[in-house]
């Protein structure tokens, strides 16, 4: 095997998306770590949101990318799993990201593919899918409930959905409607249009005046402030994206449970635990996938390339991508 691979860095933050491709060293084995081949990196829309804005702990010039599947080709003896094994992982998002050839991962933080689930559909799945399993763990979402998502177009609310709706949840879209057919289809009782100005009634046709008993936030902002005034008493929010300054009285009013999801916390806590914690609901997915219980999303492949990526990027900057952008990065 060469001592180098490609690389593809990110030399600067900001709107123009910097990319160049590069060579790099192959990297080499630490204790309990397996040396993994890269076939597909995902691209999510927190690559693009941190490739432009910046990210405090990057050093640059830093390699985007933390959703990968790849095959194990090299592991310390005694250390599984072990060579040949299809793995999948979420990396660390401090350190440098999976846009190469070759990438180390402790072995205890992925998961096995199965052989009946292609490479390409598990790529899709770690952060959204994982983000959409902690969300519901913090709303402590319970059958019968009635759970909002506020923007259900991305791909957290692909799996949230359905995963609500096997938990015996009645579950509510709000979305602009030409994704309405989609969400109702993952299992969606009702999908509000975002752009109604009367969507309050809307709600209160369909609910009722007392309030969702759970919501998901995913635009943060403002949109937290809204989310509050549709949630019942002592209703529950779980937040992706954090959120304003929220008055008194609002939270007097509604006393309500609000949780902040946080998958990157698993590396930036440096939370052994939680760690292991991304392997199981790595495994968790890649099971109901290949049951059938879960559809997973539609990939659009992107060639390993500095200009396709930067379009990708620039175009998950400015809207939701329905499919999931995963690049090939060797057979």
């Amino acid at each position: 095997m060469s001592t180098a691979m490609n690389a593809l860095e990110l030399r600067q933050s900001g709107v123009d998306f910097d990319l160049q491709m590069t060579q790099q060293p192959i990297p080499t084995l630490g204790e309990h770590e397996l040396l993994i081949a890269i076939e597909y990196v995902a691209i999510n829309h927190l690559d693009a949101r941190l490739a432009q804005d910046g990210f405090s702990p990057w050093e640059y010039p830093h390699i985007l990318g933390s959703d990968a599947v790849g095959t194990v080709i090299d592991a310390p003896k005694g250390v599984f799993p072990t060579k040949g094994t299809r793995v999948l992982f979420n990396a660390n998002l401090v350190e440098q990201g999976m846009l190469k050839e070759y990438a180390v991962m402790p072995n205890f933080a992925v998961s096995e593919v199965p052989d009946s689930i292609a490479s390409d559909i598990a790529a899709s799945l770690p952060n959204a899918g994982m983000t959409a399993l902690l969300a519901l763990k913090k709303l402590q979402l319970q059958e019968g409930q009635s759970f909002a998502i506020n923007n259900a177009a991305g791909a957290v609310a692909h799996f949230a959905v359905q995963y609500a709706k096997r938990q015996g949840a009645q579950v509510f879209a709000f979305a602009e409607k030409s994704h309405h057919k989609r969400l109702t289809k993952l299992g969606a009782d009702f999908a509000f249009d975002c752009t109604d100005n009367n969507i309050c009634a809307q709600i209160k046709r369909e609910l009722g005046p007392g309030g969702f008993d759970c919501i998901l936030n995913t635009q943060g902002g403002t949109t937290v402030i809204d989310d509050l005034t549709r949630l019942r008493f002592c209703g529950h929010l779980a937040c992706l994206n954090g959120f304003h300054d929220i008055g008194e009285a609002l939270l007097f009013e509604k006393a309500p449970t609000i949780g902040v999801v946080s998958l990157g916390g698993a590396w930036l806590a440096n939370s052994l635990c939680a760690q292991q914690h991304l392997s199981f609901m790595g495994s968790q997915l890649l099971q109901d996938v290949a049951n059938g219980s879960i559809t997973p999303p539609a990939v659009k492949h992107i060639p390993f390339t500095a200009d396709a990526i930067r379009d990708v990027l620039i175009q998950m900057a400015d809207s939701t991508c329905t499919q999931r952008p995963v690049v090939k990065i060797q057979a």
